[in-house]
């Protein structure tokens, strides 16, 4: 059974960072891409960010790019997503998903129902 579960979220002042982690079990994310996605209240959910599984290759959300940096351990089983420069707009609860040999792209991030699993999510608050 797969299983996602995110971790690293908080509140953080606007300028602040986080470091979200996705952690797989049940499975081995080596043949997965990795998105993370959030989602604000009344509002759809949205992809932020996506890693290949083969060439690790990288696509962003517009608004997270030079400030959001996505990465994999999968020696470690986990997914990671390093935010900076945090603005009041992040705030959302950030999900992980994945799904199996998919290479990444914008495509992709507007297919939720193309992903295998889905974390619980994590929620991620910018407020002074």
């Amino acid at each position: 059974q797969l299983e996602l579960v995110e971790s690293g979220g908080g509140l953080v002042q606007p300028g602040g960072s986080l470091n979200l982690s996705c952690a797989a079990s049940g499975f081995t994310l080596d043949y997965y891409a990795i998105a993370w996605f959030r989602q604000a209240p009344g509002k759809e959910r949205e992809g932020v960010s996506c890693i290949s599984p083969s060439d690790g290759s990288t696509y962003y959300l517009d608004s997270a790019k030079g400030r959001f940096t996505i990465s994999r351990d999968n020696a470690k089983n986990t997914g990671y997503l390093q935010m900076n420069s945090l603005k009041s707009e992040d705030t959302a609860i950030y999900y992980c998903a994945v799904i199996e040999y998919y290479i990444c792209s914008g495509f992709l991030l507007q297919s939720l129902n193309l992903f295998d699993a889905w974390g619980q999510g994590t929620q991620v608050t910018v407020s002074s």
